[in-house]
This record gives structure tokens, sequence and C-alpha cells, in this order.
């Protein structure tokens, strides 16, 4: 049965829209968010609203929650492998074409689905749908993601991501030669003002903070060190293409299809390359480090050929 959720509006989302406060608040994109709205789904203060309305804080939201693949069946999926496990928590190493759990508007392979085909039993803690996971990589990324076990797990890390204390590195292959060739950019995103399935850099979005240093020049691309103290969706992507240096293979964000096709990809080159944090059972740091998928480490082998 549709599950039925009221949401107060803390001080934080004040002024926003609706569609762009219930995003936030129940973690849908805004368009399954909008489309709640518009479906009735959604009251405030108990009288519907259109997705334009700007919430106040104090209101109450009403919402009944669209049904989001939580009884998805378990599924094997091709290529999703174990770096770490023990009783507490494990990392995978998330293969292209897999999200990290069912959510409105995706019907492909999902990490918990196949770590379920595995036979994890992972923490309770959250909606049903996204039991045990505390952090997400896009469907198109590949890389370490940690997922908790225990519920102790579930709460030190939905605690660390917060408060930002995992460091998380990437390896990204980005087009051109950044200038300077290390540096940080802080420069707030949200939601693409044209394209409700993309992101930008917008005054007065969500802070947003990316260091980045160069690990190795191509001739036509700069294979790039990324630390993130944010974790933005598309953050990395959305940073790199406001400095005219997108990812190479994403064409969402400006890569050039015909660098993207001589180098054999069909996404953007960017790697969850490593994952440090305190274990929430021994209090020691635990790292781990994910090898490049394939398809990237042959990028990486036709650009170094270029000479």
């Amino acid at each position: 049965m549709p599950e039925s959720r009221l949401l107060p509006v803390p001080d934080g989302l004040d002024g926003l829209r609706l569609d762009v406060a219930l995003s936030r608040l129940t973690g849908l994109s805004r368009t399954a968010a909008a489309d709640l709205i518009d479906s009735g789904g959604v009251t405030v203060d108990g009288a519907d609203a259109p997705r334009s309305t700007r919430v106040q804080h104090g209101e109450l939201l009403e919402v009944t929650m669209p049904e989001t693949g939580r009884e998805a069946p378990p599924m094997a999926v091709d290529g999703l492998t174990v770096l770490y496990d023990d009783a507490d928590l494990l990392v995978v190493d998330k293969p292209v074409g897999v999200a990290a759990h069912p959510s409105p508007g995706w019907h492909g392979p999902t990490v918990t689905q196949g770590l379920a085909a595995m036979g994890y039993q992972l923490a309770s803690g959250g909606p049903a749908e996204r039991q045990g996971i505390v952090h997400r990589l896009d469907a198109g990324t590949t890389g370490a993601m940690v997922v908790a076990k225990s519920e102790r797990a579930y709460s030190a890390l939905k605690r660390a991501f917060k408060e930002r204390t995992v460091d998380k590195r990437y390896s990204a292959l980005v087009q051109g030669h950044p200038d300077p060739t290390r540096g940080t950019i802080d420069a707030p995103i949200d939601r693409h003002p044209g394209s409700d399935y993309k992101f930008a850099v917008v005054g007065g979005g969500r802070p947003s903070v990316t260091h980045y240093e160069t690990t190795e020049a191509f001739r036509a691309a700069t294979l790039l060190d990324v630390h993130l103290e944010t974790g933005r969706t598309h953050q990395i992507r959305v940073h790199m293409a406001a400095l005219r240096h997108p990812c190479v293979g994403d064409l969402t964000y400006g890569g050039d299809p015909t660098l993207a096709a001589r180098l054999g990809l069909t996404r953007q080159w960017l790697h969850a390359r490593e994952l440090a944090f305190e274990h929430p059972g021994t209090g020691e740091e635990l790292r781990v480090v994910s090898p490049y998928p394939q398809d990237l480490q042959h990028a990486l082998d036709v650009l170094a050929a270029e000479g």
C-alpha cells in the first residue's frame, strides 16, 4: 500500500517551491515530486496546492508516497562485486548502468537488488526501498560505495556523510587542460533553470565545494584527482562543465561526442576511486580503493598511445 507521511517544513526550506521542497524532504527527483503534486498526492496544511507554491516554515505537508519498487525482487547484477565486508558494513564496486536503489522512473538494476540476490541482509533504517543506503553514485558513475548492514553502522555513516568526515576521492578525465592545474571550485549548485533533469551552477543554490589536482595530462584531455567536500547530485560533472572542461564522454554537460567515440566511451569518464571513513565498530580508519573498470582504462590506454 502507498505510504502516507507528515512532513513539517523546516526553516532551511522556507520560501522554496513546493516541488523543490518535497524533493529535498523525500529524496524524490524534482520531476517525480512535481508529478506527485500534480496527481493530488500532496497537501499543504490540509489543502491542495500547485507545484509553484512557496512553502513556509512550519507548514505541514501530507504526502502519499508513490510505491517506488520496494517490492522489487532480488536480482543478480552483472559486475557488482564486494570490495570489503564485515558484520557492520560492506563496500561494493558499483558497475556502470546500476542505480543505488529503486526509485520512480528507474527501471534498471540496483545495488540493493543485487546485494539481496547475493544473500546480504542490510540495515533496516531509512525507507524500505533504500535500506542500508547511506550515499549514492549516479547510475553512469562507477566505483566504491559503502552500504550499512547494522543499525549502528547506518546511523554512524549517515552522520559521517552529513558532517563531511568521509574522504571521497574520485578520478575524472576531463576535456582539455584546466588552468590552474590544481584548484578549488566553490560554486553553488541547483536544478538547471531550463532543464529539469540537469543541474547547474546557480546563484542561491546549495553550497558545493570541489578540489581537483592534475594527475596526468594527455594531448586532448587531463586526468584529475578530485576530492569532494560536499556531495551534491552531479557535482563533479557540473563543476567541471562550469570550468569549460566537462568530463570526457559526458554529453549531458557538454562533452564532445567525437572524442568519446574515439575513446570507446558510452558514458562520462568518472570513477569513485577511494572511500575512507572511521569504522563505526572499531573506530579505526577504513580505506577502500576501487580499480578502474575496463572501459575507463581502455580510454586512458588510447590517450597514452596517442602521445
